[in-house]
């Protein structure tokens, strides 16, 4: 299958706020593959080095050493990222636009014709469940709602990979479960998702592979069932591989 993004040595390195060390490492040279088609979760606590990676891959953050690829093109050529739709865990929207506004605002940046404009912005509002709501301010939105718009807002320009950056966030039961089926649809119309997530259930739902990351080191990667392989499930492997100890307190 075609590698889509790929992360070779990766390792970045921050200026450290601490006085005692001059620099904290986020990353420590990691390898990473996701081929075209799969829906890949990355998986690790918080402050792993989940979103660094992303920030490297959509060129906010430049490696220390390594590379990153996406489409076989080193992320450091902006070309590379003309084929990615992008959600941030938090959106920040112009709340006093509407879902059709502002999608039409993103659609007039990546140059769209008027009559493939609209055909899109109709397509996607559907895709979403959004077409009640397309002429409601977003400030009216409900959470949900808003992550829903922010997943329209990354498919405007028809991308091949989305890269998603806790997508259900925040997010009721009903709302996750909107988000997850969103997924699904795209990866049956052959789209490549990377997303990274702290809802292990949901991963073991919809995830081809994943990948677990702890102190911007990967630890395991691979299907669900191979990485949840004589543990209980995910979360029980999870735990394991990032060296959680329970508190004797607990049962």
């Amino acid at each position: 299958m075609t590698t889509i993004l790929q992360t070779e040595k990766l390792r970045v390195e921050y200026r450290s706020r601490d006085f005692r060390q001059t620099t904290k490492v986020a990353l420590v040279g990691l390898d990473l593959e996701v081929r075209a088609g799969e829906v890949f979760g990355f998986l690790g606590p918080n402050g792993a080095g989940k979103t660094t990676t992303m920030n490297v891959l959509l060129g906010f953050v430049p490696p220390t050493s390594g590379t990153g690829r996406l489409f076989g093109i080193d992320v450091r050529q902006p070309i590379a990222r003309q084929r990615i739709g992008y959600l941030p865990e938090q959106t920040y929207y112009y709340k006093f636009l509407t879902a059709e506004e502002l999608l039409r605002f993103y659609a007039k940046i990546f140059g769209l014709a008027y009559a493939e404009m609209d055909k899109r912005i109709t397509n996607l509002l559907k895709l979403v469940e959004l077409e009640h709501a397309a002429k409601r301010p977003i400030k009216s939105y409900s959470k949900g709602m808003q992550q829903r718009v922010g997943l329209a807002q990354a498919l405007i320009n028809n991308p091949d990979l989305l890269v998603l950056d806790e997508p259900t966030s925040g997010l009721d039961p009903l709302g996750r479960m909107k988000v997850r089926e969103i997924i699904q649809r795209l990866k049956n119309e052959g789209k490549t998702v990377f997303f990274s997530s702290h809802e292990l259930g949901e991963v073991e739902t919809i995830c081809d592979r994943v990948a677990i990351i702890h102190q911007g080191e990967l630890k395991a990667v691979g299907s669900v069932a191979e990485i949840s392989a004589g543990h209980e499930n995910l979360e029980k492997a999870f735990l394991k591989i990032v060296g959680f100890q329970p508190s004797p307190l607990l049962p």
